[in-house]
């Protein structure tokens, strides 16, 4: 069973964190094991159990970045340790920004480092907005365009991935 079905949520990258609250408190009250102290210890275990799918479920669930990633594998689309190849003129674009975060190890410029900055925040807000425009088609598509959709998500999730490693780069050199 998976997250959304043991919540019985539809598969859905815009989930109402509201609804993913209640449903997680109810089967936390459902299945807290504290309730079945006095019954046989392999209805014990299996409470446990599911009081651990809950716990689970609802740090996958009330997260939209590790939605994204379990929606990918639930789907199929993103296996582990696949090797991706993220397109080259996006690779081209952050090996400009590497560079310049190189050259500002070695000489330091506030004025540069915010410049830098600011173009990975253009690039990030780009790419958040391509990727709202996609999690919606998804959510309101068919299921002939779904595979389509989730490879263009797939793309997205891997470029942020990326960008996520620049920007931790870029707090670095911020910190000194």
């Amino acid at each position: 069973m998976n997250y959304f079905e043991f919540y019985n949520l539809p598969v859905s990258f815009n989930l109402d964190a509201g609804l993913v609250k209640r449903q997680f408190y109810a089967l936390s009250k459902q299945y807290h094991p504290d309730f079945y102290i006095n019954h046989p210890v392999e209805k014990q275990d299996e409470i446990l159990e599911l009081s651990t799918l809950n716990n689970k479920a609802y740090q996958v669930l009330s997260d939209p970045q590790k939605r994204l990633h379990y929606i990918l594998e639930l789907k199929g689309v993103l296996t582990e340790g696949e090797n991706y190849s993220l397109p080259q003129d996006f690779l081209m674009e952050m090996m400009d920004v590497n560079e310049a975060l190189m050259e500002l190890q070695f000489s330091p410029d506030g004025e540069k480092l915010e410049g830098i900055k600011n173009e990975v925040e253009v690039i990030a807000d780009q790419m958040q907005q391509e990727l709202d425009k996609l999690v919606i088609a998804f959510d309101e598509q068919n299921k002939d365009r779904e595979r389509n959709i989730l490879a263009s998500v797939k793309d997205l999730y891997y470029r942020k991935k990326y960008l996520n490693r620049i920007n931790d780069s870029l707090l670095k050199l911020e910190q000194g």
